[in-house]
């Protein structure tokens, strides 16, 4: 069986083996991630670089930000959601159900359906996961918003930011979590890695928290995010593999593109 071009169960043994990806492994097997191992006969290991802290409820408060004054809500990962509404709970604020939500990707967005009755009317996305789409959309519906921007103690998107200061829009960006590096000196320093995928700029910090002098060494590094590729590039490394791109929404994607021009050029 062959797709784009390439026959499946195609072996890069000898040029592209082994992958690390710094998130957690998925739940289920029916992950595209291990479809993608098995089409390309691959070693991939799942390692977050990171570990989120939830900022409690009363360091929250000194922010002095009444999340209750809203009207839409801006998210750029899972992780803004779970933590924007244990703090709601936390706080005992009822979010009102005429509340708006931006996310960054439809992935994000239908993880709302966690907490909220999913209504297609309430809940926008960007087409392509780029900072761009997603404010495009914002452009639409900003007039007579209030947004709130939940976000890192750490990390924030200045883009998004900047642009909503340019668009004179009214908003806030609490912070609600913080990241913390996860000390993974054992697993970088007992193996040797083709490819290394980022997700999230605090993922690169994590890498050099752990070893200072890292070098890459003919190592490729795939960074997801227009901030992680910032980040990537920040730390004077050679980026190999970016997504979102067109065609390519997810890094599964992008690898597997990455992987089948590596084969098309042998």
């Amino acid at each position: 069986m062959v797709k784009n071009g390439v026959k499946q169960g195609a072996d890069v043994e000898g040029i592209m083996k082994k992958i690390l990806i710094t998130q957690p492994k998925p739940e289920t097997d029916k992950s595209p991630y291990f479809e993608l191992a098995r089409r390309y006969q691959l070693e991939l290991e799942f390692c977050p670089f990171i570990r989120l802290e939830g900022i409690p409820a009363k360091d929250f408060r000194k922010q002095k930000v009444d999340i209750a004054n809203f009207s839409a809500v801006i998210f750029t990962s899972r992780n803004a959601i779970d933590h924007f509404f244990r703090t709601c709970e936390e706080m005992k604020v009822i979010v009102s159900q005429d509340t708006k939500y931006f996310c960054i990707t439809e992935a994000v967005a239908l993880y709302l359906q966690k907490f909220i009755l999913y209504r297609k009317r309430k809940v926008f996305y960007g087409a392509d996961g780029t900072n761009k789409s997603m404010l495009d959309v914002i452009n639409k519906h900003k007039e007579n918003e209030k947004f709130l921007y939940p976000c890192s103690e750490n990390q924030q998107d200045n883009e998004i930011v900047n642009w909503m200061k340019t668009n004179k829009c009214e908003f806030a960006t609490p912070f609600m979590y913080r990241t913390i590096s996860a000390d993974v000196k054992d697993l970088l320093n007992g193996k040797e890695y083709d490819i290394i995928c980022f997700f999230t700029p605090s993922g690169v910090k994590s890498l050099f928290d752990n070893l200072p002098k890292y070098k890459q060494n003919g190592t490729k590094i795939g960074a997801f995010g227009s901030n992680t590729v910032r980040a990537v590039e920040n730390a004077g490394l050679v980026l190999d593999i970016k997504a979102p791109q067109p065609q390519m929404p997810s890094m599964v994607a992008a690898l597997e593109s990455y992987l089948s021009t590596i084969l098309k050029k042998r």
